[in-house]
Order: C-alpha cells, then sequence, then structure tokens
C-alpha cells in the first residue's frame, strides 16, 4: 500500500541485512511503544548476505559473536556459509514479526531533517512510485559499502583480455566456472574464500596477490561450545561461547598491538607447519603490516592450505604489468593463463548508503563531521548509524548501538525532550575514524567522517568498554543536547501537511 506524508513514525530504519533487522527486535523489546518500518532497497532479507552469491561465500566471524546476543547460534557451524546467515537473519525476522514491518524493493533517495518539528522527511522510491515518510528518527543500517559496485582498479590492457572478468559484488549465483583456469587478484577474505570453494570445479585456481595478508586456520567446529551445549541449556550455552569467544578475540588483539613480532612469528610458525618446509611462506604470507592493522583472513579447518597443497591452487606474489589476450602479464615477465579473473580487490565505501542527507536545508558533508559514541555524527539530530567493529564481529556493536537508541527514545518520551543532537566541544583534537591499513578504508578515509581523541568521540574498538559506557553511561554527559522544535520557525511543506 502507498505510504503518505500523513503516516508519521517514530523510527525509520534503512536496511533490512543484520543490522536492521536487529535494531528492529530491540525496538520491539525494549521501547515497544514506538512505530517503526524498514525500508529495504531489495526484495528480500539479509542485505549483505542476500547481495553476495559468489562460492564459498561465509562469514569471516565466528557465528558465537557474529549472530545476536538475544537469539542463539545454534547451526554449529563456527564461520557460516552465506544462506545459513541469510536463513537466521530471516528466522529472526517472522519469529517476532518484524518481517511485517518490512517495505521491500524500495530505496530511500533522501533525507531531510527539519528543527521546526523535529521531524525527518524521508523521500521513497517504492513499488507504487514515490512519496514521503515522516519520522522523528532515522536508524541507518544500510552497511559502509556501495551496494551497487565494488571497487576496481583500472588495469591496462583490461579491453584486450579475450577471457570473462566477474567482480565477486556481481557474481551471477549459477555461474559455471567448471574445467577454467581462474585467476583471483587480491589477498583479502574474500580471495581466501574463493580459492578453495572453487578448487574442486576449476581446472586451477591462482590467487595473485600484490602483497600478502595474515592467514589463520580455525576449526570449523568449536569443540566447547558443542560441549556446552550438551550439559546446558541452548541460551546458557550461548552465552557462555559467546563470552569465551569476545575473551579471546580480545585477547589476540592486544597481544598483536602489543607484542606485533611475537604474533608474526607465531603464524607464520603455522602456515609453515600446514605447506611444508619447501614452500616459500615467506614470500607469500609475510605481510608488510603488523597484525591486526589489517582484518585477519581465516581458514575454516585450513581449507585454503588444503587446497595449495592439493595442487589444484596456487599463489602468486608480483604485480601486473597489464592485461593481454591470454591472460595476465606479471612485472617479472611471467604470464599468467587464464578464461576467468576474478578482481577481490575490495569494496567502495560510502556513508548512510549514497542517499542525500540534509539539516534544515544543509547538506550533510561526512568529512566534515565527528562520530558520538561510534553511532552518532555531530551536528545530525535524531539519527544514529550501525556501523560494527573492525577488530570484531560487527554485530556485537549493532546489538550495543540498537540498545542505546532505545535508551536515548525511552529517554526523550519520558523528559518531554524532542530530539537530541551531538555537539563536539570547540577544541576537539580530531583522528581518522579508522585506524587500519587495508585499501578500501584508506582510500575512503578523506571522505569519511572523522573521530576525536577522547571519549565521547572516540571510537575505541573494545567491546567490554563499549559495553559499559554504551549501555549504562549517561545519557544526558554534555555532548549530547537535548531540545525543543521551535515552534516559532515554519515547518517543511510535507511535515505541514501532515499535521494538518
Amino acid at each position: 500500500m502507498t505510504e503518505t506524508a500523513a503516516d508519521t513514525l517514530d523510527v525509520l530504519i534503512v536496511g533490512a541485512g543484520i543490522s536492521g533487522i536487529g535494531t528492529a527486535w530491540h525496538l520491539q523489546h525494549r521501547a515497544p511503544q514506538m512505530r517503526y518500518a524498514i525500508i529495504e532497497a531489495r526484495s528480500q532479507i539479509g542485505g549483505t548476505w542476500d547481495l553476495f552469491r559468489y562460492p564459498g561465500i561465509r562469514s569471516d566471524s565466528d557465528m558465537y559473536t557474529f549472530g545476536y546476543n538475544f537469539r542463539p547460534w545454534v547451526d554449529g557451524q563456527v564461520f557460516a556459509d552465506g544462506p545459513s546467515i541469510r536463513r537466521y537473519v530471516t528466522a529472526t525476522a517472522a519469529d517476532a514479526g518484524i518481517d511485517r514491518h518490512i517495505r521491500f524493493d524500495t530505496r530511500v533517495k533522501s533525507a531531510s531533517w527539519d528543527s521546526a518539528a523535529a521531524r525527518w522527511t524521508v523521500s521513497v522510491d517504492g513499488p507504487d512510485g514515490s512519496y514521503p515518510l515522516i519520522a522523528r528518527f532515522l536508524m541507518i543500517c544500510s552497511g559502509y559499502y556501495r551496494y551497487e559496485q565494488g571497487y576496481m582498479p583500472d588495469f591496462d590492457g583490461l579491453s584486450d583480455f579475450e577471457g570473462e572478468v566477474v567482480h565477486p559484488q556481481a557474481w551471477p549465483e549459477d555461474h559455471d566456472y567448471s574445467g577454467k583456469r581462474v585467476v583471483i587478484i587480491g589477498s583479502g577474505a574474500t580471495a581466501v574464500t574463493l580459492v578453495p570453494a572453487m578448487a574442486e570445479k576449476a581446472a586451477h585456481v591462482t590467487m595473485l596477490q600484490r602483497s600478502p595478508s595474515y592467514i589463520a586456520a580455525r576449526p570449523s567446529r568449536d569443540a566447547i561450545a558443542d560441549a556446552l551445549r550438551k550439559v546446558l541449556p541452548g541460551r546458557l550455552a550461548y552465552t557462555l561461547s559467546r563470552a569465551k569467544n569476545i575473551g579471546l578475540a580480545m585477547f589476540f588483539f592486544q597481544l598483536s598491538r602489543r607484542w606485533p613480532d611475537f604474533v608474526k612469528r607465531g603464524v607464520i610458525k603455522a602456515i609453515r607447519a600446514e605447506l611444508g618446509e619447501d614452500f616459500d611462506v615467506e614470500r607469500h604470507f609475510s605481510p608488510s603490516y603488523n597484525p591486526w592493522d589489517q582484518r585477519f583472513c581465516l581458514a575454516p579447518d585450513g581449507d585454503f592450505f588444503a587446497a595449495l597443497k592439493s595442487g589444484k591452487a596456487s599463489i602468486v606474489t608480483d604485480h601486473i604489468e597489464r592485461f593481454e589476450k591470454e591472460g595476465i602479464r606479471l612485472k617479472s615477465g611471467e604470464l599468467i593463463g587464464a578464461d576467468l579473473v576474478i578482481p577481490a580487490t575490495g569494496l567502495e565505501m560510502q556513508v548512510g548508503g549514497g542517499m542525500d542527507i540534509r539539516v534544515d536545508n544543509e547538506p550533510l558533508v561526512p568529512s566534515e563531521k565527528i562520530t558520538y559514541r561510534g553511532m552518532m555524527l555531530s551536528g545530525v539530530p535524531n539519527a544514529a548509524l550501525a556501523f560494527g567493529y573492525t577488530n570484531a564481529s560487527w554485530t556485537l556493536k549493532i546489538d550495543l548501538t540498537a540498545e542505546r537508541v532505545c535508551r536515548l527514545l525511552n529517554h526523550m518520551e519520558r523528559e518531554g525532550h524532542d530530539y537530541c543532537v551531538p555537539v563536539p566541544p570547540d577544541d576537539i583534537e580530531l583522528a581518522p575514524l579508522l585506524d587500519f591499513s587495508s585499501g578500501y578504508v584508506q582510500r575512503a578515509l578523506p571522505h569519511l567522517p572523522k573521530q576525536g581523541t577522547k571519549a565521547p568521540w572516540r571510537t575505541y574498538q573494545n567491546y567490554v568498554q563499549d559495553m559499559v559506557t554504551i549501555r549504562y553511561g549517561r545519557l544526558e554527559d554534555g555532548h549530547l543536547q537535548f531540545r525543543k522544535a521551535d515552534a516559532s520557525a515554519a515547518a517543511s511543506p510535507e511535515i505541514a501537511r501532515a499535521a494538518e
């Protein structure tokens, strides 16, 4: 049914992926009086896990922490495949009745805040045409990258190549690569996932990397979690397994930051044990950066290393000179023959799903904003962004952000506030939003918001610290200002019509 401007929502959620569905669940349980809707540009639930269909697509975080804190992961896979995650998120929405609030095939074009009415006017395109929605609070759960396309370097001679080039972000689910010579460009999580998944059917798979990444083998089953499920109630077993994995991840991250050489030696030693002394581990698996300056790549049950040992896959560390008719010419002079090239070259980051956002008719320029508690932007009222951790599971931060938003909504309703807006101090010292050397991050940094060097403007990437401050910290902290609508100012035409 086509909505009209008169339909005013308490909360409008943009995106029905793992973040949007999780936020809706928290709203229903922590602020059940709030009327909400979810806008989803795709035709079904899942977000990232509905978009990506390349071979072997899976989570690179363990599901005991990547799963919601309110819904136990019971599948047993530690690093679940994409379809399993999509089913998990879809079941969460169906069981809670969240799916009834989703408007599919509907895309947000713009969002405009009006301080006079303390409302957002959100313009959307749906199956029945364009229309505005009015909402008190905007929750943006559209992810951190451009859905329309992934990052594609400008390869010299690409038009000369007579084979196929398919980016993982645009992978057709029924694509047949049987018997083909496949070259995967990249060394990140996508490449490490693709290699073993494609090696069984392809004639040969070559992973061509400019520089190595850290790759660690991990069991595909969590023995402790499996044991706990046998003797404890499901929710308690899940909570204990989740706490264990959170603690281990934080320990390993701190270990990597404080003693990077020690961790690096350990990772190289483990890879050498997997591949043998004859394999050139130093060349292909010794990155120039320290552990956790970029995300670790995980190989469930060592599947990546098994593909290399079998001879069905190989790894080449070199630079691309140009594409030629038969394949890729390297700077060393070697030609890698290829029928199919997969540029696993990363994402293009963007803020707010690419929508046009305005605050009192002023366009939002993300690079001029500062993040507040890793979830709001300076000067942007009644709006939050779902942005997860870079050094841990995405969903850990999303659960905390949703809880904080519910606290804010209940607090404003209780105290009679119309809206809240983060206002940084004049003497704030700024820093880049992300302390990560990954290419997709470095390319995006000039266009991303900044962070401060002190709380609440600094994003600490620490779950326990965030759990304390976001879940239990004061809402009226002097940085988040609570205000009333300006009744003396003229509201926007859409909002004025809604009030009639």
